[in-house]
Formats: C-alpha cells, sequence, structure tokens
C-alpha cells in the first residue's frame, strides 16, 4: 500500500525534528548551568539537583567561582572563568545558559554579549514579570541569602525596582549556616522553618506584598512552604528556568 502524501509529510516532520541541528557533542539537554564551587548537600528542588528538573541540564563548574567570592565579592576577577566555562556549554551543546547564584545578576550583560545564545542569571529577572502580574498596591518581596551583600546594583542589573522589600536568612540561621559555612550536612526540615519564618517577618514588615521571588538557588526546595504559610504566589531559580527551557525546547502538542 503506498502512503498518502498527508501521511509521507507527518513522517517527514518528525523525522526531521528528531535530527536537531549539527556542530553540537551533546545532544537533547538544551538547558546549560554555570556552577560555583561548593560542597554542602544538593537535594531535591535545588539547582544543582539534576534529578530537580523534568528535562536534561548540562553541568559546568565555574573555577574559583566560590560563594564568598560570588557574594561578598561580587565576581570580582572571575569575568573570563564565567565567560569560559559558558561558551563551553554552549560548544557542547547548550542552547541557553543558567546560573546556580542570584547574585549572578551582576553578570547578566557580559554573559549574554559573550555566550552567543540566550542567558538567564538570576531568579531577580522574575521581579519586574511578577510586579506587572499583581493588583494595583501590591508589590514583590524578595528573600534572600544575604540582605547585606544585595545591592541595588544586582536589582538594576535585571531591570528590576531597586526599592524592591528585601530580607535575608543570615544571622546565624540553620540555611545559611549549611550554604555558606562549608557543611557537609543541611537540616532540611530546620532551614524550611528559617525561610518561612523570614518570609512572613518581611511580609509584617509590607502587607502590600503580593508575591515573593526567592534570589537564593538553594531555596528551590521550599516555595510550597512559604505558599502554604503565606498565601502569596512564590517564584525562585527553578520557575525561572523552567519558563527558559520552555522557550529552549518548545513542547510538540498532539492534534
Amino acid at each position: 500500500m503506498v502512503p498518502s502524501r498527508a501521511a509521507a509529510t507527518a513522517v517527514s516532520a518528525v523525522i526531521n525534528e528528531s535530527a536537531p541541528r549539527g556542530g553540537k557533542t551533546i545532544y537533547g539537554a538544551t538547558l546549560g548551568i554555570l556552577m560555583l564551587e561548593t560542597e554542602f548537600p544538593r537535594v531535591h528542588g535545588d539547582v544543582g539537583n539534576a534529578a530537580t528538573f523534568p528535562f536534561p541540564v548540562l553541568y559546568k563548574v565555574v573555577p574559583g567561582a566560590t560563594s564568598y567570592s560570588v557574594v561578598e565579592q561580587k565576581g570580582a576577577g572571575l569575568d573570563n572563568a564565567f565567560i569560559d566555562a559558558a561558551r563551553e556549554l554552549v560548544q557542547i551543546g547548550a542552547d541557553g545558559i543558567g546560573t546556580s547564584c542570584g547574585f549572578l545578576s551582576l553578570f547578566q550583560q557580559r554573559l549574554t554579549a559573550a555566550a552567543g545564545v540566550p542567558v538567564a542569571t538570576s531568579s531577580l529577572m522574575q521581579v519586574p514579570w511578577v510586579q506587572r502580574t499583581l493588583p494595583p498596591g501590591k508589590r514583590v518581596g524578595v528573600v534572600t541569602i544575604s540582605s547585606g551583600n544585595l545591592t541595588p546594583a544586582h536589582f538594576e542589573a535585571v531591570g528590576a525596582p531597586v526599592d524592591t522589600p528585601v530580607i535575608g536568612t543570615e544571622g546565624g540561621t540553620e540555611f545559611t549556616r549549611s550554604i555558606t559555612g562549608g557543611s557537609h550536612t543541611l537540616d532540611v526540615e530546620a532551614s524550611r522553618d528559617d525561610i518561612v519564618a523570614v518570609g512572613r517577618e518581611l511580609m509584617n514588615r509590607h502587607p502590600e506584598i503580593g508575591a515573593l521571588v526567592l534570589e537564593c538557588t538553594n531555596m528551590g526546595p521550599y516555595p510550597l512552604d512559604l505558599h502554604l504559610a503565606l498565601g502569596v504566589p512564590v517564584f525562585d531559580i527553578i520557575s525561572l528556568l523552567t519558563w527558559f527551557q520552555a522557550g529552549l525546547r518548545p513542547r510538540r502538542f498532539q492534534p
């Protein structure tokens, strides 16, 4: 039986779709993530746990990029290291680049200019987007791992309002201790309590807050807890990179 022209066209489309552009080494993982040098546990929900994502990802650790050098020192002297790592991910197969620290918003323009593909450096990119979804009189609040180091420049770099209400988890909490203190352990329940507590404090200070954005990429396991406790939408690096991936590799819907 000779197949119809329509059937042949449909088969051809499937074959063409399954044969992406050449020039890569690795296929099927379109999102590359730049990682800091860390040793704390990456639990499910953390950006550094590949099982967090419902799609394959590529990782590259940036030499010399520690939490201290990126958060405390604003990534000084690390431009070439981040650019080289981003280009390596693109060379092997990434069609877009994300990162594992919200403080890397400072690198947004530099990485976009150098990588040659779309780049999403920080969950803070969502602040102006989420603001546009809120009713009049409501605004976005940010929960960060270090409010003292999150400057107006970090917000300006991604077009977010510099007067965005911010609160940090610093001050000896379990979450901050584990992430910034070189720990090899993480008390997930205590970390959850820390983050919910500061989120509640921020909303008590600013009752006009209608949504939260989590700066820290290690807060990925806890948005649902914040939402259930505080009753507002919560966005983080996982929501950003999931949105990002949806454009890098759109879904095929069946008629």
